[in-house]
């Protein structure tokens, strides 16, 4: 099961990584928009559109990674201080009641809504430039897979955590400033 999991996470770690870039290129578009808007007094048509499609593409494909790393908001005051193993029985009974109904819902739709835009090749009816929006439809329901895959490899890790005791070891990726300072301060005490 560790395996499934290291892969799954592994998968979703790339795609958060590639879907990452949208940030500079959301920020070199709307920097450039800015130039043109107002030092050129030439606004673009197509700048607003660009932004709000690359933050949804971020959005949606990055939860899948956030959801490897447990990095989802939780209110986990009274969680956090309960055993592992119960806590592991807890977020299995909610992954399989809450979770997985919701995201199959996501891709179930989300597959019926992108496929039916791209068979089209829907584009904006709002955008002076009528730019393509099937492709972000699209990504409603590659997040929704993404995220069903993600749900499955933090249900193998709620079993492995019942059956051993412990959680298993999530691989590190990028910490937190925050987190690395209060390591290097910790080390030097």
């Amino acid at each position: 099961m560790i395996n499934w999991i290291r892969a799954i996470d592994s998968l979703n770690k790339s795609i958060g990584h590639s879907f990452a870039w949208c940030v500079l290129v959301l920020t070199a578009s709307t920097c450039f928009e800015v130039f043109m808007r107002y030092v050129l007094s030439a606004p673009t048509a197509w700048a607003f559109d660009m932004s709000y499609m690359l933050y949804g593409a971020l959005f949606m494909m990055s939860g899948a990674y956030a959801l490897s790393r447990n990095s989802h908001v939780r209110g986990d005051f009274i969680y956090r201080s309960w055993k592992p193993v119960n806590q592991a029985k807890v977020d299995l009974v909610l992954y399989i009641i809450f979770f997985f109904p919701g995201i199959f819902a996501m891709v179930y739709t989300g597959a019926e809504y992108s496929f039916q835009s791209a068979s089209i090749l829907e584009a904006s009816v709002n955008s002076p430039a009528g730019v393509p929006v099937w492709p972000l439809k699209l990504v409603i329901f590659v997040a929704g897979i993404t995220l069903a895959l993600g749900g499955i490899a933090e249900v193998m890790r709620c079993l492995v955590c019942i059956k051993e005791g412990k959680w298993p070891a999530r691989e590190g990726d990028v910490e937190e400033l925050e987190v690395l300072l209060q390591q290097q301060h910790g080390n030097k005490e």
